[in-house]
């Protein structure tokens, strides 16, 4: 080799030797993309932990993994409006690019803090009339996500209650008054119970001992039976309000799958640990540049009947064949 195309060499060695250590610095990871996830309920509760990992397990799915390229802030609300409230406004001073928002009471929480944060919610009722989207197909603001129920779900509800107890002739409501859903609930149910010879009572679910006294009170006239409509406070209580139907052998239908694998009879209800998993999708297509505004409200597609025949043997209830051949899910 010339002198000349020796000296070109080592020159084009050391320039390659001084760059490699910028391309191997190129090559690490960026800065982890930063998330915020606000649970309304306490973080001890069974449920809302396999929700919460079912939307882990999606972003994983789709190349996003805690502690590698993404950063998650989560706070648990505890059922605790004001929590709820205190957490929103931390995690908004975290500067998320985008927060999972499980339930009304978390989004209303989150946009009294921030108009611009992205927020992607789940489970949610009637996000139009509560002011969180301008609309199902173009949400328009900094929130979309996935709903629950329409208001008409609680004609249902009273149906299937008296399908499976005919001789309910009394239906207490649990509901939030403070809440417009379980407000909305309510009058489908009062619609359609005079048709169906139902006289209907609404109970408030607040407190524990305010749940126990009211259901009591309740139960003493015969042919009673509840409907737990999908308010917040009514999942936060439920082991209490499922435990109150056993004690005084009152059927009772509920929202959620969930309810009946805790020992409730019956429910009639979306999947909603889908919707954790269709979350995750929105917070991946967020993370990579589109606009909450810019994705449609999703609705759900399927509804689930769970039946427990466990308890309705404990009360003494004989499940209607074209029920039990209607069900998703049946309970031993």
């Amino acid at each position: 080799m010339s002198d000349v195309r020796r000296r070109e060499f080592i020159t084009l060695l050391g320039g390659a030797a001084a760059a490699w250590p910028l391309a191997a610095h190129a090559q690490q990871p960026g800065t982890p993309r930063r998330i915020g996830v606000l649970i309304q309920v306490a973080e001890g509760d069974p449920q809302a932990r396999i929700e919460v990992a079912t939307f882990l397990r999606g972003l994983q799915k789709l190349g996003w993994s805690e502690g590698h390229n993404l950063r998650i802030d989560t706070r648990w609300g505890g059922g605790d409006a004001d929590l709820i409230r205190k957490y929103a406004a931390e995690l908004v001073a975290l500067a998320p690019e985008v927060v999972l928002a499980p339930g009304g009471t978390v989004v209303g929480a989150l946009q009294q803090a921030s108009r611009t944060v992205p927020i992607v919610f789940v489970n949610v009722t009637d996000p139009v009339g509560r002011g969180y989207v301008a609309s199902l197909a173009q949400p328009v603001g900094n929130a979309t996500g996935f709903t629950s129920f329409e208001f008409g779900m609680g004609g249902k509800w009273l149906e299937v209650l008296k399908e499976m107890a005919p001789p309910v002739t009394r239906a207490a409501v649990l509901r939030d008054p403070v809440i417009t859903a379980g407000m909305g609930y309510l009058a489908a149910i009062h619609a359609l119970a005079p048709s169906i010879g139902v006289q209907v009572t609404p109970i408030d679910v607040r407190q524990t001992s305010d749940i126990e006294r009211a259901v009591a009170a309740f139960a003493r006239t015969p042919n009673s039976g509840l409907i737990v409509t999908a308010d917040p406070a009514a999942i936060v209580h439920r082991e209490a309000i499922i435990a109150l139907a056993a004690r005084h052998r009152l059927p009772a239908v509920y929202p959620y799958r969930f309810f009946v694998i805790s020992g409730g009879l019956i429910s009639y209800g979306l999947d909603n640990i889908e919707q954790y998993r269709l979350a995750a999708g929105y917070v991946d297509r967020i993370l990579k540049g589109e606009k909450p505004g810019d994705l449609p409200v999703q609705a759900p597609t399927k509804y689930e009947l769970a039946i427990n025949l466990k308890t309705a043997k404990a009360l003494g209830l004989e499940v209607p064949p074209t029920l039990l051949a209607r069900a998703d899910e049946v309970i031993e």
